[in-house]
């Protein structure tokens, strides 16, 4: 039986700016901050680990190999040491965390995803997503993920499903974790999104979006939303300096995200914080998601399941398999998700994965487990 009223923590902070060492260090100093603080669950938001690339924006593609080389050095092994350091705090202070990082992988030193993973509170690795599609030019450093975790997961405090920034726009993605049952999304953002010059107009108003896609989500599947956008600081902007004058004001006058929480009908219910950096809290009660379900239950009676169906593969990805006659060498850099270290078989849906917590600490060797 899962707890039905608890506290919840949107971390709107910022990275140490392309440092993943010390910024699983502010990681962990957070995530034991929201325990001392009574939260049973703390979002981080996109690319949070070791930082979103604002770069793209603002300058070109050529102009753009060394900020590339520093995301790549930098991005996170699943299973690896950084993942381990944040299922041990987990662990230790009985939380459960949802972290964005960018995600990097044996099989290729250029391949990057914008991923998500959700740890239990026993450090359990319950879910490792990549977002399906980069959006716009997030397309010039990560890849296209997959199905494999676009599920909802069975915890303690709920059913708790996750999408990353834009796929909180795609009805479909948002549909497959409304029919898992979720009583508990997680959204992220990063600080800031620029498409154009933000004295010129039509703008887009990351904070105005955010707004709109949470309440949207919250609403059509009666469920609370915790949205974690990350936070611009001036470390990160001086770090972000090489992109020049113009790229650096576009940069500082394009509109902030938001970090706030919602209620089953929509409703924010904590925040919107924007321009300061610090924890968010807000209580919820599970047993709110019920009475709504009368009105509109999209995954139950108020669809039409002789009219509309939803396939989703949930399959990992992986770019070749080899026969080599070791069981072992199956699977290889890009398989494994939650499944596991040297499994090439797809998790079980909608089931925590095996316990992950020695696994998340191990290498990656290409072998499925990342």
């Amino acid at each position: 039986m899962s707890e039905r009223r608890f506290k919840v923590a949107a971390a709107h902070a910022a990275p140490v700016f392309l440092d993943t060492a010390r910024t699983v260090d502010k990681a962990c100093a957070l995530i034991e901050e929201a325990a001392r603080n009574g939260a049973r669950l703390i979002a981080f938001p996109e690319s949070f680990v070791p930082g979103f690339p604002l770069w793209n924006a603002v300058q070109a593609p050529i102009y753009s190999h060394d900020f590339f080389v520093r995301l790549a050095q930098g991005a996170v092994r699943v299973p690896g040491p950084e993942i381990g350091r944040i299922v041990q705090v987990a662990r230790r202070h009985r939380i459960f965390v949802s972290l964005g990082f960018t995600e990097g992988t044996a099989a290729s030193a250029g391949c990057l995803w914008n991923s998500n993973v959700l740890i239990g509170e026993d450090g359990a690795l319950l879910n490792h997503h990549r977002k399906l599609v980069p959006t716009f030019y997030e397309k010039l450093t990560w890849a296209g993920g997959d199905g494999a975790g676009l599920r909802v997961v069975e915890t303690a405090i709920g059913r708790v499903g996750a999408l990353i920034c834009g796929e909180n726009t795609n009805p479909l993605a948002r549909y497959a974790l409304i029919a898992g049952g979720e009583e508990l999304h997680v959204s992220t953002y990063p600080p800031t999104w620029p498409t154009r010059d933000p004295r010129e107009a039509g703008r887009y108003d990351l904070a105005d979006a955010i707004r709109i896609r949470a309440a949207a989500h919250s609403f059509e599947a009666k469920c609370f939303n915790v949205v974690a956008a990350g936070f611009l600081d001036a470390a990160t902007r001086a770090a972000l300096a090489p992109v020049g004058g113009d790229g650096l004001r576009i940069i500082e006058e394009t509109p902030r995200g938001v970090s706030l929480v919602l209620d089953p009908m929509g409703r924010i219910i904590a925040g919107p914080v924007a321009d300061e950096e610090g924890l968010l809290y807000a209580e919820v009660d599970l047993d709110a998601c019920i009475e709504p379900k009368q009105f509109h239950d999209v995954s139950g009676g108020y669809n039409r399941f002789d009219v509309f169906q939803l396939r989703v593969d949930r399959r990992r990805h992986r770019p070749a398999t080899f026969d080599d006659g070791d069981p072992s060498a199956a699977a290889d850099a890009l398989g494994g998700g939650a499944g596991g270290k040297g499994s090439s078989a797809d998790p079980a849906p909608d089931r925590p994965a095996d316990r992950a917590a020695d696994r998340a600490a191990g290498p990656d060797q290409g072998t499925g487990g990342d």
